[in-house]
């Protein structure tokens, strides 16, 4: 009885064991048969995207050797009946040969001029497409791809359209378009009835699917922006694009108004950037084939209590098995992979891989071995590696290389020449290894050659850089150690103070000159501020100055008052900023030079000047006073005897009595041309009435002397000082003297006006004008006397002018201390 409980319970547990083991072992096969059916709806998406996007980019070469044809060149260029026929005749070829639905050509307008449909009810001749994108970017000299629905046509299509240029132009004056047919790419891809297949553009509009009642769908809700902005682009005919009813829940599943649920994979279009491959599989069908059993349904509870018992027995052939399924999957995925890895190495690596067999001759080639060499690959092929040597490398490789690489199969870095297809010499390095069989002899090699061409011609460059460098270097450091000691020199013995500060005002040099100025040492000075070494008149005149310079970012002129042993000095001080690298301000150099003695000098002769000028005006006004009372006074009397003379004579001597008349009027003009003179040398309206009837009379006077046309504008002008009023008359004759002399000028305007406390004088003109910087070299016209005054009143005078626009020459001085 013993033995038979053993043996019943052995059989339960040999039971229970197949019986969960069988269970587990289906599990596992379904879960492994799910996802092998994952991957391939992996795989047939990813043929779908392929095949998709090889049909929609079908036409990019065609259209471009298209658009290279004479014939369309001709009738882009020179119109006419016979270049119409030519190239329909070619557009029909190209039509019939690409199986194409339109080939046509537009002009630089964006009318159509050919087309293969010319004679169908929807033909293209005549009809404008310049709307469309394909057109925009063509003459913008870029190649198009578009897919959109016909404007004239209603049918769905593959644009592919180039530019065309005429010989030595780089711009279009057409394009050539070849126009694919979607209805005909969805026959030709054959869409199974268990899947769906949506491609959308980047708005979400369906434009290919195998369900019709999609098409022109969107696959999310559209808002009125979005539909605005697809019915401009006319992309899609009139709308309205409704929604298609689609709910994603997550990138990988979605749902439909029917109720239906799907797996989703997506994938972009090659060529159509923002366009999307949507596969959809109904979750349905896809797990149709894995339906439970229904006594596994029914068991199922009973076997997931007993597995606890046996499950330890189980659980380790379990694993077992599993780990083995594991790693041979795992070994069969790493071996495809390895094998797409080799492949894509093989073709891509930008080096020159091939493989020849014992006799040497080629067995394959990488693709850029025949970019860079310039064969087809089928012309290489088949023949002998040492035909692409110079004669020179095939003698090396035969003599020596081969030899020895076929006997111990590796090479490395071996020096030869290829001649390419044009003649051109490639240098390489080629490194090799061999492949043999289970016997052990050589099946083929595998050879990786590396284009030492451009290193080479890089390594003599740089042989001769590196001497040019080596020369440039020690003429620098001459340089730099000449400018250094110069710069030294200068900084130890030039009387101007010197120095350079950081943007906290910090020291970081100063020369001897600083040093015994304020009577310090070099190691006092660095890093210290100017209230920590100077008197604060001198540090606060500084600080000042040095922060004008760091917030304007430019250099600045200014007089310093520093005060010495013998007194107050005047230094001449130019500032400005120092800036790194990244062009940031980082410090203050400064220059000061002592004008003590050229101010003193200044003021002199500032006073000489003016003693001069005052010297001037007394003889002018003496001169003007004889010319007037002495000479005019004897110019009257002599026109009186005249008169008396032409009287007398009249009867006796009518010739005597003529040249009396003569004489009168001679006198006449003598007396107002002294009259103008007096005046001119001094004005008595200037002394009476003042500067602005003065300017006035000497407006009028000047218009009628030059025939200038002359006006004369007084703003809101004080009484001034008799010094401010002649300094104003002097300048304002000086400046239209000028204009009179050198401008060749028709109109002048004379204004005198008070703004902001200052006295503005302005004289501009309409002449030829001048350069400016000759004036600032030369000082000529008179502008220094101009000048001369205008300083002694505390004055200045500004001088603008350009060539062919005219002058303007403008007095400006404060009207402080000038007030009567």
């Amino acid at each position: 009885m013993k033995l038979r409980t053993i043996l019943l319970v052995l059989s339960l547990l040999a039971f229970l064991s197949a019986s969960l083991g069988g269970y587990l072992y289906y599990s596992a096969l379904r879960e492994a048969d799910k996802k092998r059916a994952d991957r391939r709806v992996v795989t047939r998406v990813e043929l779908i995207r392929k095949n998709l996007s090889a049909r929609l980019s079908q036409n990019i070469r065609p259209v471009r050797a298209l658009s290279r044809m004479n014939e369309l060149l001709g009738m882009l260029v020179r119109p006419g009946p016979e270049a119409l026929d030519q190239a329909n005749a070619v557009l029909d070829l190209f039509k019939e040969s690409m199986d194409a639905d339109v080939c046509y050509l537009i002009n630089h307008r964006g009318v159509t001029v050919a087309s293969s449909n010319r004679n169908a009810p929807d033909s293209f001749i005549g009809k404008n497409y310049a709307f469309r994108p394909y057109f925009q970017m063509a003459m913008h000299s870029a190649p198009s791809t578009y897919l959109a629905l016909g404007v004239t046509s209603r049918k769905r299509g593959a644009y592919f359209s180039f530019p065309i240029f005429e010989s030595g132009e780089d711009t279009p004056i057409g394009l050539a378009v070849i126009k694919s047919s979607i209805d005909q790419i969805e026959m030709e891809m054959g869409f199974s009835d268990n899947e769906t297949v949506l491609v959308a553009d980047p708005h979400g509009i369906i434009f290919i699917s195998n369900r019709k009642d999609w098409l022109f769908r969107s696959i999310q809700p559209l808002s009125a922006e979005q539909r605005a902005k697809i019915a401009r682009s006319r992309q899609f005919g009139g709308g309205p694009w409704e929604w298609a009813g689609l709910r994603f829940s997550d990138s990988a599943s979605a749902n439909d108004d029917s109720g239906n649920q799907y797996v989703v994979h997506q994938a972009e279009i090659d060529n159509y950037p923002g366009w999307r491959l949507i596969h959809l599989q109904n979750k349905g069908t896809a797990a149709g084939q894995f339906m439970s059993d229904p006594l596994l349904k029914m068991i199922g509870p009973i076997v997931l209590t007993l597995c606890f018992l046996v499950g330890f027995f189980v659980m380790m052939l379990y694993r077992k098995a599993s780990r083995e399924l594991y790693q041979r999957r795992m070994a069969e995925k790493a071996l495809r992979e390895s094998e797409t890895r080799y492949r894509s190495l093989y073709h891509h690596t930008p080096a020159m891989l091939h493989s020849i067999d014992p006799e040497g001759r080629l067995l394959s080639v990488s693709d850029y071995w025949v970019e860079i060499m310039g064969y087809e690959r089928h012309e290489a092929i088949g023949r002998k590696l040492t035909d692409f040597f110079t004669e020179d490398s095939r003698r090396f490789a035969q003599d020596k290389v081969f030899p020895a690489f076929f006997q111990t199969g590796f090479c490395k870095e071996v020096p030869y020449r290829f001649v390419k297809k044009n003649g051109d010499i490639v240098d390489v390095l080629l490194s090799a290894i061999t492949d043999r069989d289970a016997a052990g002899s050589i099946v083929r090699t595998l050879a990786v050659s590396i284009d030492v061409t451009e290193r080479k011609k890089a390594e003599e460059a740089l042989r001769k850089a590196k001497e040019t460098l080596s020369r440039y270097s020690k003429d620098l450091e001459g340089q730099v150690r000449k400018r250094t000691q110069e710069i030294s020199s200068i900084l130890r013995y030039t009387p101007a103070v010197v120095y350079i500060k950081d943007r906290r005002g910090r020291y970081s040099l100063v020369n001897s000159r600083f040093v015994e100025l304020f009577h310090l040492s070099g190691q006092d000075v660095m890093g210290r501020t100017d209230e920590e070494l100077l008197p604060a008149s001198v540090a606060g005149q500084f600080q000042k100055n040095d922060r004008q310079v760091l917030e304007e970012g430019r250099s600045l002129q200014v007089q310093e008052q520093i005060v010495q042993e013998d007194g107050v000095h005047t230094y001449l001080s130019v500032k400005f900023p120092i800036y790194d690298e990244n062009g940031a301000p980082i410090g203050v150099c400064g220059i000061a030079t002592d004008v003590t003695a050229v101010k003193k000098a200044q003021d002199q002769l500032r006073r000489l000047s003016a003693g001069i000028m005052a010297s001037q005006e007394k003889e002018r006004t003496a001169i003007a006073r004889e010319l007037h009372d002495e000479l005019g006074q004897v110019l009257t009397a002599l026109r009186m005897d005249s008169v008396w003379m032409r009287k007398h004579l009249k009867e006796a001597d009518p010739e005597g009595a003529q040249r009396a008349l003569t004489m009168c009027d001679l006198i006449d003009k003598t007396i107002e041309e002294v009259r103008g003179i007096a005046i001119r040398l001094r004005p008595g309206v200037l002394d009476t009435l003042g500067l602005v009837d003065a300017l006035d009379w000497y407006a009028g006077d000047f218009e009628r002397r030059t025939e200038i046309s002359c006006t004369f504008e007084p703003i809101d002008v004080p009484a001034v000082t008799d010094s401010l009023a002649t300094a104003a008359y002097r300048i304002a004759q000086e400046a239209l003297t000028n204009v009179a002399r050198h401008a060749g000028a028709s109109r002048v305007h004379l204004s005198l006006a008070a703004e902001n406390g200052k006295l503005l004088l302005s004289v501009a003109d309409d002449g030829g004008g001048f350069d400016t910087a000759v004036l600032n070299e030369t000082e000529a016209l008179g502008v220094a006397g101009m000048r001369e005054r205008a300083s002694l009143v505390g004055g200045s005078i500004e001088v603008a002018s350009r060539i062919g626009v005219g002058t303007r020459v403008e007095f400006r001085v404060p009207l402080k201390g000038h007030l009567p």
